[in-house]
């Protein structure tokens, strides 16, 4: 099918198709080979042609007073059956760190669940960076820990943060279907907290809540606006125990149909493979590569697999993407990484 030239030379313009257009795309099947090709063209044109793997550490697990619907990690789904950790200490988070950089990873995130870190479990995790800085220097170092305001963020970057994630989930409206206990517009405050602090920011989109695509696309578009470069893009894989468990799964059309639409909106993001990825057929996976996504988060998340950074590489590069230094030297590697063994340390997508 042909590429819709007129919205690539809007892209190059820095402009982008409208909310309208979006919906039009998403509602109409005919549409879609146009679509998915345009966004091919866009992903080639404007998008990072060398793949970036996350690798994360869960350094606290469970028992968050948070009512997220989604997530196994709340104290309000006892049921769901998930262990629980306080803070890691230093030792176990490095080691974690020095495996993912042995497997060719060069973003490393630490995450942990609950709403908000204290003001003592903040140093602590500024403690756990300044030693991750020293022991792995050439790590890029990321933290997901929650609602966070400009004081605790400098302190962190200080520490050597350099990233910050914090997924919007999914659109403002639809948010409090899914979660009471914060807001939409309290993550958002902290992505532009973390903005202001002069730290990167990761937010991205979890999808199969029952949300609409008219959902997927406002999400998409509030990322735009706040100018996010990196977007994970997980499928809820339903878990047992939790209010969502018996949410019917998102279709891959669907969720290939969002790849294109955020790569047409975000056209220079890295879009990233993340939680519940798994579920999609090998299709799937090949033709998300083709018409947006170009990155990953890598390891084992907790409450949903991922591939190991090698197995995840050696997709990327058949996709025709390219590998970065350290990554190349792991492939070059005679033996290699054995993937089973690969999952970097439990965590949570979210």
């Amino acid at each position: 099918m042909p590429v819709l030239q007129p919205i690539i030379d809007r892209i190059a313009r820095n402009e982008t198709i409208s909310r309208d257009e979006a919906l039009a795309f998403a509602s109409d099947p005919a549409l879609r080979a146009d679509l998915f090709d345009t966004a091919a063209e866009a992903t080639k044109r404007f998008a990072s042609r060398i793949f970036n793997i996350c690798g994360i550490v869960s350094i606290k697990t469970g028992a968050c007073s948070c009512d997220c619907r989604w997530c196994a990690q709340s104290a309000h789904w006892p049921s769901s059956s998930i262990p629980i950790h306080p803070i890691l200490p230093v030792s176990e988070v490095d080691a974690a760190a020095e495996h993912a950089a042995a497997g060719g990873i060069t973003r490393f995130s630490l995450v942990a669940s609950g709403r908000k870190p204290s003001a003592r479990e903040t140093r602590m995790y500024a403690e756990h960076l300044k030693k991750l800085r020293s022991t792995n220097p050439k790590l890029e170092l990321c933290a997901s820990l929650g609602l966070l305001n400009e004081k605790d963020l400098a302190l962190l970057k200080e520490a050597g943060l350099v990233r910050v994630h914090c997924n919007l989930e999914t659109s403002e409206r639809f948010f409090p279907q899914v979660c009471s206990s914060h807001t939409w517009e309290d993550k958002v405050k902290t992505i532009r907290a973390a903005k202001a602090a002069g730290l990167e920011v990761c937010s991205g989109g979890l999808f199969g809540m029952g949300e609409t695509a008219e959902d997927r696309i406002d999400l998409a578009f509030a990322l735009r606006e706040l100018e996010v470069p990196s977007i994970p893009l997980n499928l809820l894989d339903p878990r047992p125990g939790t209010p969502l468990e018996h949410a019917p799964k998102l279709s891959e059309d669907h969720f290939l149909t969002t790849v294109a639409l955020y790569r047409l909106i975000n056209p220079q993001a890295e879009l990233r493979f993340a939680g519940g990825r798994l579920q999609l057929s090998e299709y799937a996976v090949r033709e998300a590569m083709r018409i947006g996504v170009n990155s990953a988060i890598c390891g084992s998340l907790l409450t949903t697999d991922t591939m190991g950074p090698t197995a995840e590489a050696e997709r990327f590069m058949a996709a025709g993407y390219e590998a970065d230094e350290a990554m190349t030297e792991v492939l070059e590697r005679s033996g290699g990484i054995d993937c089973e063994e690969d999952a970097v340390c439990a965590a949570c997508a979210s």
